[in-house]
């Protein structure tokens, strides 16, 4: 049987379920007639008289009834209320895009979708951090472990199933037993926190490497991560055998930006603090749009929808704020481990020249530009083999 994904949702007619994020939405039988009359012509104007034909064959009701099953339908949406667009005195049109798993397709192309690759079950754990934070953690997969500093916005649950994020845990789980945790004021790490520094950062790093009593790793840092990763492999050259970064910088916006640069992080972060909680998801749209512009509907919907679920719109102005003040340039000359830099080339979020920046004073580093416009590489793109490539070589994973 056919199965229509549009965002976060998915429909299934034959089995009459509806999933928002994976979680089975339960619809009254005339609701759920009218939402499969909709997606099943996507684009279309159904006039009412059609739309009320459909769902109610061969029977009289009034056109109300059809209004609420509307209604009904937007509650659903919440966010994405305006996937179904009114027509004014005509009817309604389905404006989302629709990809159609199995089966033929009926109004719509068969399109590829994302599917989730195979990732071990993790295993979620906590430790109080010394202010009494509680930071959550947990570890995946097998082999030697490599451990991921937190990084803008994470979340150990919700990115399990994610278009996004998925691809890079399938593949680092493979080789190896991953450990990750949310940063604190983020995820399933507590939210009412006080010390967001980054030197409260680099402590949650190092308190979780005690709390899992590793002796020595291979450390991955991604963005504001790196300068945590740089910091702790200073800090700790015995516990750190490979340092990786990706889309690094060591000198955070309010270091590095020009005075231009200045009034564009100062708008973003006034545009966090008045519209990331809104019901509107426009605000957090502008954010996937910089950090994967070449992101698939899908992709861009979950990272949007990621910056409502993981943190509260106060926690992340202040996250932001503390990522300007980082300034780790003058540690880098002494990383003494291997190290690896990997930097999308077009990339709207940190310029591409702080990643060279970084490999040049880095004893040794190798630097690997990416051709891609995303801050995170995304595994349908070009620049994705590279990135796999590239990490596997320097791990020394087996072919």
């Amino acid at each position: 049987m056919t199965q229509h994904v549009f965002g976060r949702f998915v429909l299934d007619p034959g089995e009459r379920k509806f999933l928002r994020d994976g979680q089975e939405i339960r619809l009254r039988g005339k609701v759920f007639d009218t939402l499969c009359v909709l997606v099943k012509n996507p684009g279309r104007l159904l006039r009412k008289e059609e739309l009320l034909q459909a769902v109610w064959p061969n029977t009289v009701v009034e056109q109300n009834n059809l209004d609420h099953c509307i209604s009904q339908l937007r509650k659903v949406f919440g966010d994405d209320d305006r996937l179904i667009e009114t027509v004014p005195r005509q009817g309604y049109r389905f404006v989302a895009e629709v990809s159609n798993i199995g089966g033929n397709s009926t109004g719509t192309e068969t399109k590829q979708v994302f599917a989730v690759p195979h990732i071990p079950s993790q295993e979620i754990r906590f430790f109080n951090a010394s202010d009494r934070v509680k930071i959550a953690y947990s570890m995946a997969g097998s082999g030697p472990p490599l451990v991921k500093t937190a990084n803008w916005l994470n979340h150990l649950e919700f990115e399990l199933q994610s278009p996004l994020w998925a691809s890079w845990l399938a593949v680092l789980t493979a080789h190896h037993t991953l450990v990750r945790y949310d940063e604190r004021g983020n995820g399933l790490s507590d939210w009412n926190v006080q010390d967001f520094s980054f030197s409260a950062w680099v402590r949650d790093l190092e308190e979780l490497v005690d709390t899992v009593k590793l002796e020595r790793f291979p450390l991955l840092g991604i963005s504001q991560g790196a300068a945590v990763a740089v910091n702790y492999a200073v800090l700790h050259p015995e516990k750190v055998s490979k340092l990786i970064l990706i889309g690094p910088f060591a000198s955070g916006w309010k270091v590095r930006s020009s005075p231009r640069g200045m009034e564009r992080w100062n708008a973003l972060h006034s545009l966090i603090r008045s519209g990331w909680g809104k019901d509107n998801p426009a605000f957090r749209r502008l954010w996937s749009t910089l950090f994967i512009p070449e992101g698939t509907p899908e992709q861009s919907e979950w990272f949007t929808e990621l910056q409502r679920v993981t943190t509260s719109p106060a926690n992340a102005a202040q996250l932001l704020s503390e990522m300007g003040d980082i300034d780790v340039f003058n540690l880098l000359p002494e990383v003494k481990c291997p190290t690896l830099v990997l930097h999308s080339r077009d990339d709207a979020v940190v310029p591409m020249h702080e990643g060279r920046r970084i490999a040049s004073r880095i004893p040794g580093a190798k630097f690997v530009e990416l051709p891609s416009p995303n801050h995170i590489v995304i595994a349908q793109e070009p620049a994705w083999n590279v990135f796999v490539e590239a990490l596997g070589e320097f791990l020394e994973w087996e072919k």
